[in-house]
């Protein structure tokens, strides 16, 4: 497999490898050239002092672990947009001039659309509809890939952005539905709050698990399994291999053996089924 391109669209250090990481590392390993666009450098979030030991400020930490997890994958470049990361929905983050949500969609689609014409990629990769678990950044540069990629062969948008192209398919990385519904349930058996989950206790697991979303592909990505978790481990700040640990971890373990895509284009016909190669 030579000649193809994957384009992968995130908003912050790390999605890149806890998400949808066996899947770039994959057909990085298969020979595709495998590109990301980071929108911003993750600056908000609690990191412990042992982190920030040789950086100046968290945005150039944050940056530090992309690329140490970015040469593990074998992506071919990484692109940033240069936002600031808006923080939860409902923090002051959210109001930054230079945070993400604060800027419209059109302006953040006119950057992404200069990478999707100038790499030609076969296919996008982006969150889905609810950024995985509605962190706001994940949304709004889900909305922007959206209105990228439909508009990357139109001569008039964003003319400043190159010349028409238009990708052949675009994905939408999901979580397994089916681990979130069981681990909500197993979870206040450990004494844990699916409604405050993580590291600050800001991610709602129940009411993500109830949002469900079709599986049009289902990649198998234990031939990387070990390339994934190196990517991981470079993620140190947000929990690095200690994601392998504890009951996430055994729920990862369990079901981490492949990674889901809803696909959004081409429309995907009645009576489908479930692809094993996002390039079938």
């Amino acid at each position: 497999m030579t000649n193809q391109t994957i384009l992968s669209v995130l908003a912050h250090p790390d999605d890149e490898s806890f998400g949808m990481g066996g899947t770039l590392a994959l057909y990085a390993k298969k020979g595709c050239d495998v590109f990301l666009i980071c929108a911003t450098r993750g600056e908000v979030g609690t990191v412990d002092p042992e982190h920030m030991k040789g950086y100046s400020s968290v945005s150039e930490l944050r940056e530090g672990e992309l690329r140490c997890a970015a040469a593990h994958l074998g992506l071919k470049n990484v692109f940033f947009l240069g936002y600031r990361d808006s923080g939860m929905p409902g923090s002051p983050d959210n109001s930054h001039p230079n945070a993400q949500v604060f800027h419209s969609v059109d302006e953040v689609a006119a950057k992404v659309v200069k990478y999707i014409r100038e790499l030609k990629p076969d296919i996008v990769l982006t969150f889905d509809p609810i950024g995985g678990y509605r962190h706001p950044d994940h949304i709004h540069i889900h909305n922007a890939t959206v209105l990228a990629f439909s508009q990357a062969n139109n001569p008039v948008f964003h003319q400043e952005s190159g010349l028409p192209f238009k990708p052949q398919k675009l994905y939408f990385h999901t979580f397994p539905r089916g681990f979130l519904k069981l681990a909500v349930n197993i979870m206040p058996l450990f004494g844990q709050n699916p409604r405050k989950f993580g590291r600050n206790g800001d991610i709602d697991m129940k009411s993500i698990a109830e949002v469900n979303y079709p599986t049009h592909a289902k990649i198998d990505i234990r031939s990387v399994a070990s390339i994934k978790m190196a990517a991981s481990a470079c993620h140190a700040s947000q929990g690095g291999i200690g994601m392998r640990r504890g009951l996430l971890g055994t729920f990862i373990k369990f079901f981490g053996e492949y990674e889901e895509y809803m696909q959004a284009y081409p429309k995907v016909e009645k009576g489908w089924k479930i692809k094993r190669d996002l390039l079938e």
